[in-house]
């Protein structure tokens, strides 16, 4: 994504615009899913991935100007760059948000979740959440046993879980160029 302070609900693509691939993002720890939001309570794969993945936990946020107690500031703190000590889980049942991630050479990359779209963010990735222009999205979280929201703002490299991300998904990267430029 670009380095514009225009409003952070737009897509804010380069130019010229450049797209990334689900590979791609797995390689940076992101998983995803597309589901049956209209039927997620019958939903089969949903229920498939919440017992292969462990999450016991699941609640709703709805995010809009309407649904959120003190929208603007919670809005403004789900937009500071942080990290969680445990993987956070949104599944968008109904509207759409970004999730900015940071690649391994701490660029941003843009996530447009939209309805139907599930996406996990490992343990010690650095990211950010805005709405997009439509300002609303109530989104499925869930977790592995008791929710811990606690975010740790930018920057905590320091925590076990950053680093641990780091090693798995950073300089993972940096070690295979290393070993593919020596062979």
């Amino acid at each position: 994504m670009d380095d514009s302070n225009e409003d952070q609900r737009l897509p804010h693509h380069r130019e010229p615009k450049e797209f990334i691939s689900l590979k791609q993002l797995e390689e940076l720890g992101v998983l995803s899913w597309r589901l049956d939001a209209d039927n997620y309570e019958t939903d089969e794969e949903l229920k498939k991935i919440r017992e292969e993945r462990g999450y016991s936990y699941m609640d709703f946020c709805e995010v809009s100007p309407e649904k959120l107690p003190n929208y603007e500031e919670k809005i403004k703190n789900f937009f500071e760059e942080h990290l969680h000590t445990d993987e956070e889980i949104r599944y968008a049942v109904a509207g759409s948000g970004y999730f900015d991630v940071r690649d391994k050479n701490d660029g941003w990359i843009r996530v447009w979740v939209k309805k139907g779209g599930m996406i996990v963010l490992p343990a010690g990735m650095y990211h950010r959440f805005t709405l997009d222009s439509n300002n609303y999205i109530k989104a499925m979280r869930l977790f592995v046993g008791d929710p811990v929201w606690t975010p740790f703002n930018r920057p905590h490299d320091h925590l076990p879980a950053r680093k641990q991300y780091v090693e798995a998904f950073v300089q993972k990267e940096r070690n295979d160029h290393a070993v593919n430029a020596a062979a």
